[in-house]
């Protein structure tokens, strides 16, 4: 069987390991550059691989490809002609998932995703679980698998790794939310990119889960007009449930089948803000699946560190907050970061745009934003949008000018929130290289 890997990044070098232990004849295919690092790993492991081209004679021999996330299927030429030969394209999670007998955690949303994983991981490890993280974060899944030292995985899933799946199926599933993202990847078609992320429940059983929010908008309407055989555990800040996770008076309880009830002091949790009251919903009804106690539920959610990139505290200089959340790459996750606020702030925005519709943060911006700087190469649309709704905007185009300019437009008490609602990829590598170039500009102040 030959197995042909496009994309020689952590999830393809993965695949190629745990291929090459089952016995495959594996071919590693990269368009661009392969990091040292893993053509290191490649040539240690006597895996055959090319770099900057896509040999076709190499590729399409190939009886299964697994792709990586990041090519789009309708923009590149090798995958049409892979598509037009019938050859099976896989994620690597679908790849790599028929190798373990472990259970996984498959968490999705437009938003959250990051931490909730991050979260429900730090819960399991805590309570002394066999546990990996995976997915779209960390090591690579098929290599964990291919190491096979874990009894459960917990899984980060983007859509793109979800279109890539045919019969994998999580055994507990997260759904933390869902707004318009990477529509451009989508025909423009919100209903499609809703489905892709519903892809997560398609094959699970009664046996399975499905943790969801119930307070959003396109969950709920697909959950009325769909069906999933899963168990239905819903979370929300507005409602309540005899089985599911809520707020009540500043206390949130999770009510699971056959398991004690648990309820927790939102003050005493590490995280804030209404979107981390939601994310530690989700994360707590896997732990109690997972049958967890109770008191290391509560002292795991005291404790936790939070997520780089997501509205981290950077530094305060001259009583001015300078907070990091890069990972906002949506209008959604900006909402949730505006919403947050609590000073008077200075807002740095743009990027490459996916079909952003700034209106839905028109209230918030009227609210709380004194200044606007943005950031990036074509930022015509925010300032179409904010240029009368704000007394100053700026554009710049490198993060130093960004860090400079916030500087000298915000006064005591202020906060300096870097949350672009965009992708990174028209001035920087991605949204770790720009969270981490702002932090690098806070510190030279």
């Amino acid at each position: 069987m030959r197995l042909v890997v496009l994309g020689g990044g952590e999830s393809g070098v993965g695949t190629a390991i745990l291929g090459k232990k089952k016995g495959y004849d594996v071919f590693v295919s990269d368009f661009g550059k392969i990091k040292d690092k893993y053509k290191k790993v490649l040539i240690d492991n006597d895996i055959a691989w090319e770099q900057e081209k896509h040999t076709e004679e190499l590729i399409l021999n190939a009886n299964v490809v697994m792709k990586s996330p990041g090519i789009p299927e309708k923009k590149s030429a090798i995958v049409k002609k892979l598509i037009e030969k019938g050859i099976p394209i896989l994620s690597e999670i679908e790849f790599a998932a028929p190798f373990t007998k472990a259970i996984t955690i498959g968490i999705t949303g437009s938003n959250g995703k990051t931490t909730t994983t991050m979260l429900t991981y730090h819960l399991l490890k805590s309570a002394g679980l066999n546990v990996a993280l995976g997915g779209n974060i960390g090591k690579s899944f098929a290599w964990q698998v291919a190491e096979d030292k874990f009894d459960s995985y917990v899984l980060e899933l983007s859509s793109f790794q979800l279109d890539g799946i045919i019969n994998y199926k999580p055994h507990i599933a997260i759904i933390t939310n869902i707004s318009p993202d990477h529509l451009d990847r989508y025909d423009y078609k919100y209903e499609k990119y809703i489905d892709s992320k519903f892809r997560i429940t398609m094959n699970q059983t009664e046996e399975d889960y499905l943790i969801y929010d119930a307070d959003d908008e396109a969950i709920a309407e697909w959950l009325k007009n769909n069906k999933t055989r899963a168990q239905l555990i819903p979370f929300s800040l507005t409602k309540t449930f005899e089985i599911g996770a809520f707020i009540k008076e500043k206390t949130m309880e999770v009510n699971i089948i056959n398991e004690e009830e648990f309820t927790m002091e939102t003050e005493t949790m590490a995280l804030e803000g209404k979107h981390n009251m939601k994310n530690a919903m989700a994360a707590t009804s896997v732990a109690k699946l997972m049958k967890i106690r109770n008191a290391t539920i509560r002292e795991s959610l005291s404790n936790f560190q939070g997520v780089e990139h997501r509205l981290e505290k950077v530094l305060k200089i001259q009583n001015v907050q300078y907070i990091n959340d890069s990972k906002a790459t949506n209008v959604n996750a900006t909402f949730f970061a505006l919403d947050s606020m609590n000073t008077p702030t200075v807002w740095i925005v743009g990027g490459v745009d996916k079909g952003n519709d700034y209106n839905e943060l028109m209230s918030l911006v009227r609210e709380k934003v004194k200044a606007i700087i943005c950031l990036g190469v074509d930022n015509r649309k925010i300032i179409d949008i904010f240029g009368n709704v704000v007394d100053m905007m700026i554009e710049v185009n490198n993060m130093e000018d960004a860090v400079k300019m916030a500087q000298r437009l915000s006064e005591k008490g202020d906060t300096v929130l870097l949350s672009p609602a965009c992708a990174s990829f028209d001035l920087f590598e991605n949204y770790e290289d720009r969270g981490n170039q702002f932090k690098q500009a806070v510190k030279h102040l």
